[in-house]
């Protein structure tokens, strides 16, 4: 008897439940695009692209991609968060003589992340956590075989850093003009070598002029400048600053090809010489996915 009556209650219960989930909710998963774009001038990315270096003719090879897996929207609220995984590495290559990279040194980094926004009228509001490991090793580009010894005697050292990272940003889309400033910090769980600093602050900007150059074959043509400021060390805190300008042939927000300059200041980016500074002019390409 009891049951009787107790059903249809709980259905009826459920019946505005269900309503407002389908009005108001929306559930996707492998949903298009990309939530939160890669921050342009921070190294620390999944990218697809080389950046040559002119004083040196290194090149800098990075491949990779960040993946938005699920998505959950609240529609009245606008507000969308994700879950994605991140797979990205970014190597030194010294030679590429005879159509052949040599690459000397390798960072890889995996993980995942939840990026949270929230929009306003013209305006955005990000938070992004996420949990990577990066491990730093020496390839064979820094083997000298002839001699059966490691490159100026440089022998591979243990690099790891198990990291979270929270990040907040704020976007501003306007017709003529998108801007977007961030800042976070990152505390390491595991670090090797030992005396790696566990907390590192990142911090940065991004401005874009969509419409001032014109369309490339009826697509946008964004003029853009980036910074990103990051610090970190070893057994003494070092800020490395790195100033990016270019052109992205896209969306800026989707995909496109990006053509740039940028000039670096800093802890060398390959983690295997993480103790060594670098002053470095380089130009390069990305591709957005």
């Amino acid at each position: 008897m009891i049951r009787k009556y107790l059903l249809p209650a709980f259905y009826l219960l459920l019946l505005p439940i269900v309503i407002f989930s389908q009005a108001d909710y929306n559930f996707t998963f492998l949903p298009e695009g990309r939530h939160f774009q890669a921050l342009k001038a921070n190294y620390q990315e999944a990218k697809l692209g080389v950046m040559y270096y002119p004083s040196t003719a290194n090149l800098k090879v990075d491949v990779g991609n960040t993946v938005d897996l699920l998505e959950f929207k609240i529609i009245s609220e606008k507000i969308n968060v994700t879950m994605g995984i991140d797979f990205f590495a970014y190597a030194l290559s010294t030679s590429f003589a005879g159509n052949r990279l040599q690459i000397d040194a390798l960072d890889g980094l995996f993980g995942g992340n939840v990026v949270f926004s929230k929009s306003y009228l013209k305006d955005k509001f990000f938070i992004r956590f996420r949990v990577l490991h990066n491990s730093a090793h020496l390839v064979d580009g820094h083997f000298n075989v002839a001699t059966n010894k490691w490159i100026d005697d440089d022998t591979p050292m243990p690099f790891t850093r198990d990291f979270g990272e929270l990040l907040f940003a704020y976007e501003l889309n306007n017709e003529n003009i998108y801007s977007r400033i961030y800042a976070g910090s990152s505390y390491s769980t595991l670090v090797r070598p030992y005396f790696l600093r566990r907390w590192n602050l990142i911090a940065g900007g991004e401005f874009v002029l969509p419409d001032l150059i014109g369309k490339t074959f009826e697509q946008r043509t964004n003029l853009f400048f980036a910074y990103n400021f990051h610090l970190n060390g070893g057994r003494k805190y070092i800020g490395n600053s790195n100033l990016m300008a270019g052109l992205k042939f896209g969306d800026w927000s989707g995909k496109g090809i990006i053509l740039y300059t940028e000039y670096y200041s800093g802890q060398k980016r390959f983690n295997e010489y993480f103790y060594e500074r670098e002053e470095e002019f380089g130009i390069g390409f990305n591709v957005d996915f």
